[in-house]
């Protein structure tokens, strides 16, 4: 089912699911959302699979005209999205109908949206994945491996009608919506070359606070601050990287490398980011700032697993507000 055409792309609008994964071995990375509980929570409000693919919107959203009645939702940085140019809840399942117009006034907090639908976003799966990888040469993934364009016509995964009615006026507890600052704090677990640091430089590290710079994308964070001197040389024998390795290069600043990175590399690495904290870092841009945290393994393994449980049905239950259900229709009702 055609769900809706692009009337304008916005800056950066790309197809995305949780990622791609068994391939890293072919030099391919991961890719998907930059932000995955946003995107995994808006799939659950619908009643997706987890890794259904919505659209990740950058710094504004694009300007959407709906093809046919569905159901969606937006969760992820507040782009201040309007329907019909009235204001559109998120994190909560609003219905739309046929004629109906997206678009968005721009950053409030955070820097990315997850726009989902029912059933998803129906495109082929590229290496059992829908996510776009744009670094690639001819690009991959997604809409014919690009971001949206003007003119694109994207269709959604049909599902039966029956199915969808209960679940309008869906939403996320106010209490659990993240929060989305300027400035983070980054738990990071040591290693795997923290050994090529002298101890002044691990302290360094520890101790300072960092901004993301204008050069950073989905690649990785550029950070600007205090140099971290290594003990010899900058490079080593070339590894896998992990999603959110801190590597120190030549330079001496650190990077934060995210899901579109490298699969190998032979700067040396210095700290790891948790699981937990690389959404905290999806919605981070330019000019915010950030302190690094250190935890041991056995804290980080416990958090994460806290952080799974945000998503079992038992520790998030979606409200369901029938009584006040968004039919929000083209006359702005």
């Amino acid at each position: 089912m055609e769900v809706f055409e692009v009337l304008w792309p916005g800056p950066l609008a790309t197809v995305q699911d949780l990622g791609r994964f068994g391939y890293q071995q072919y030099g391919v990375p991961p890719s998907g959302a930059m932000d995955g509980l946003a995107l995994r929570t808006a799939n659950r409000l619908l009643g997706n699979d987890e890794c259904a693919a919505g659209l990740e919107c950058t710094f504004s959203g694009p300007k959407l005209r709906f093809l046919n009645d569905t159901l969606m939702t937006i969760t992820g940085g507040d782009l201040a999205p309007l329907l019909n140019n009235h204001p559109l809840p998120m994190w909560e399942v609003v219905q739309v109908r046929k004629g109906d117009m997206l678009s968005w006034r721009g950053m409030r907090t955070g820097c990315r949206a997850y726009l989902s639908v029912a059933g998803g976003i129906d495109i082929p799966m590229v290496l059992d994945s829908k996510s776009t990888y744009l670094r690639s040469t001819f690009g991959f993934g997604g809409l014919e491996g690009r971001a949206l364009r003007t003119g694109d016509v994207l269709r959604s995964v049909p599902v039966s009608s029956g199915k969808l009615e209960h679940l309008i006026g869906r939403k996320v507890p106010r209490e659990l919506i993240p929060e989305y600052k300027s400035f983070a704090e980054i738990r990071v677990i040591l290693g795997p070359q923290a050994d090529h640091f002298p101890e002044e430089s691990i302290a360094t590290f520890f101790d300072s606070e960092y901004s993301i710079t204008p050069e950073s994308d989905r690649m990785g964070y550029r950070l600007e601050g205090p140099e971290i001197k290594h003990k010899g040389k900058a490079d080593t024998v070339s590894d896998g990287v992990p999603l959110g390795a801190v590597q120190i290069p030549g330079n001496c600043k650190p990077i934060i490398l995210m899901v579109d990175r490298q699969v190998t590399g032979g700067y040396t690495k210095i700290a790891t980011v948790i699981t937990p904290d690389i959404s905290t870092l999806g919605q981070m841009k330019p000019g915010d700032k950030i302190r690094f945290h250190e935890v041991s393994l056995s804290q980080g393994q416990r958090l994460l697993s806290a952080f799974q449980k945000m998503l079992d049905p038992r520790f998030l239950p979606l409200k369901a507000c029938p009584e006040r259900s968004r039919r929000i229709r083209r006359e702005g009702g």
